[in-house]
């Protein structure tokens, strides 16, 4: 490809608009092209690398004995409606009708698509197990898009579903997913994506795991320990508290607390640690808007996605009214209204001689104990683990919270939907028995930003060869000179019958711009032919990360090139899983 020739500007500015590197350097490099909110065209240095990312899935998904289907973008809503999803999913879920007024679904997920496709195939045991993926768009209505292509509306996927007639078998299979997923990412030039616990969300199922490029500029919250192997998505992770005890219980006694709102504020005014504290979190049902008060310890916080699953329903933070019978500031688990949901976290379990609200202005109780002053509760683990807090493995204080992208998700699913669905098949004994299901996505478009973010300077990307847009980046230095055009001109067309992809800038520019784009296209090997070197009869090649400088002769060039691209080949590929 001729640099000339390549649709698309690269420019100098960052875009204001852009918060983080990877959708800054995408944009100026001419990758990609905003369209609306959350949706990117892209132009050929993105779709070539995009394809390389799938070309590695397809190698890996077929390696574990995947069959490639395509499902429709556009479903009928009856299928969502089977697995009962048309209600339960929230806006994000585009829903629409044709001209004839028929209900109709844009595909942010495929698990329907996926039982509606097989559910007449896998009516035997003996069809058993089997994969099918595919890699489509998908359209979900991200209600915050940001960061470029790390969170969008409209995206390009592999999801894939497996279907197995029991779960040792599908544990077995999810484990070659598992490892299938480490080497797509190793391949893919960042090694470094480690695995975590998490929620299974919207998509069901009791286990999942989430892939994650730790990063500061992450949207989620990763809780690692530094002792042991453990690590999970925070919304996934068990929180463990310690209460001191004494054993000698205080009396309730109620006190004036005036204009004393905040735990932080109440604690310093009754000079008790906020460990002490019964703090009162308000939230409210989406669907009914009835109130739900999460109590816990003073210095915790609520994780939401813990407490949409123990509800079974969406929330959001309360607001609390005049009449609704709630004393903001000063509430407490005695004496709230009766249709109040009143949940207690697990860090009050062992907890006594409590401060917490009294549920009347300016005034606080003290010496609260839940089980002798409330009655008997469940407790549920609703918290967020703290930075330093106790590892639900190994149990020591050695829990770090770091920030990371999510590039891929793996999920046992089990019959959540083969069961919706009404999909059976027949075992052995003639019996009618619902498949168990797996499914493991990978965001292309999400990964190509990912890696950018890892692998970037002040200039522009780092690609890794196995996904570069070229392999390697041909510079003719005064392209107006007839001796440097030819050399130039002849490298580029015996590379190019090697198979090797070359993307040559064969324009007229001054050096400074030539390699600024060079910067920004990330290409992994750069070759610069100019009248200075020719003098000498050198050229110069170099990698993008600056690590190999050298001059070799025009005669070994060719040569000097190919090896240097098979050798940053072979450290990717020889990663072991």
């Amino acid at each position: 490809m001729k640099l000339s020739k390549l649709v698309g500007d690269r420019f100098k500015e960052r875009p204001s608009d852009a918060v983080i590197d990877s959708h800054a350097l995408m944009l100026r490099g001419g990758y990609m092209k905003y369209v609306t909110n959350g949706i990117f065209s892209q132009y050929p240095p993105l779709k070539r690398i995009s394809k390389k990312i799938e070309d590695i899935i397809r190698q890996e998904m077929d390696a574990i004995d995947g069959q490639e289907v395509l499902f429709p973008v556009v479903m009928s809503a009856a299928l969502w409606e089977e697995s009962g999803r048309y209600e339960s999913v929230g806006k994000e879920l585009m829903r629409f009708s044709d001209r004839n007024g028929s209900p109709l679904v844009l595909g942010m997920t495929h698990e329907e698509a996926a039982v509606h496709l097989v559910r007449e195939y896998g009516q035997s045991y003996q069809k058993y197990p089997f994969m099918i993926y595919q890699i489509q768009t998908k359209f979900r209505d991200e209600a915050r898009p940001r960061g470029g292509l790390i969170r969008v509306r409209e995206f390009t996927m592999k999801d894939a579903y497996s279907f197995h007639t029991s779960q040792e078998d599908l544990e077995q299979y999810y484990d070659k997913c598992y490892k299938a997923y480490q080497r797509i990412f190793a391949r893919a030039g960042v090694p470094e994506v480690i695995t975590v616990k998490s929620d299974s969300g919207m998509m069901g199922g009791n286990v999942s795991h989430e892939y994650m490029l730790l990063t500061p500029i992450g949207e989620d919250s990763i809780a690692i320990c530094t002792e042991c192997d453990f690590r999970a998505n925070m919304e996934a992770a068990d929180t463990i508290v310690e209460n001191e005890q004494t054993g000698v219980l205080a009396d309730l006694t109620k006190v004036l607390t005036p204009d004393q709102k905040t735990i932080e504020e109440v604690c310093s005014f009754l000079n008790m640690p906020i460990e002490k504290a019964c703090k009162a979190v308000v939230y409210q049902k989406n669907m009914t808007d009835e109130y739900v008060i999460v109590f816990i310890r003073g210095d915790l916080e609520v994780n939401e996605t813990k407490l949409t699953n123990a509800l079974g329903e969406d929330i959001h933070p309360g607001e609390v009214t005049e009449d609704c019978g709630i004393v903001a500031g000063f509430i407490g688990p005695k004496g709230l209204p009766e249709n109040v949901t009143v949940l207690f976290d697990r860090s009050l379990e062992t907890a006594e001689n409590l401060i917490c609200g009294a549920n009347e202005e300016n005034y606080h109780m003290t010496g609260f104990n839940i089980a002798r002053d409330f009655g008997k509760v469940s407790f549920i683990d609703l918290a967020k683990i703290p930075e330093g807090g106790i590892c639900p493995v190994c149990g020591k204080k050695s829990i770090t919270i770091s920030r990371g992208i999510e590039v891929g998700n793996i999920f046992q699913l089990g019959t959540k939907y083969s069961k919706a669905m009404g999909m059976t098949y027949y075992d052995s004994e003639g019996n009618s028995q619902y498949p168990i299901m797996g499914c493991y996505g990978i965001g292309v478009g999400r990964l190509a930003a990912s890696v950018c973010e890892a692998r970037h300077d002040d200039y522009g990307p780092i690609w890794p060869i196995t996904i570069a847009p070229w392999e390697v980046h041909l510079c003719c230095v005064r392209s107006d000179d007839a001796e440097t055009k030819a050399a130039a001109d002849e490298l580029y067309e015996s590379l190019l019958r090697t198979g090797t992809e070359v993307i040559y800038d064969d324009r007229n520019v001054r050096a400074g711009a030539m390699f600024s784009d060079a910067d920004l296209l990330g290409v992994p090997v750069r070759v610069v032919v100019s009248p200075r070197n020719l003098k000498e009869g050198i050229v110069e090649i170099a990698t993008r990360d600056k690590k190999i400088q050298k001059k070799v002769a025009l005669a070994d060039a060719k040569a000097e090139v190919l090896a240097l691209v098979q050798q940053l080949k072979d450290e990717i590929n020889s990663y072991e899983i």
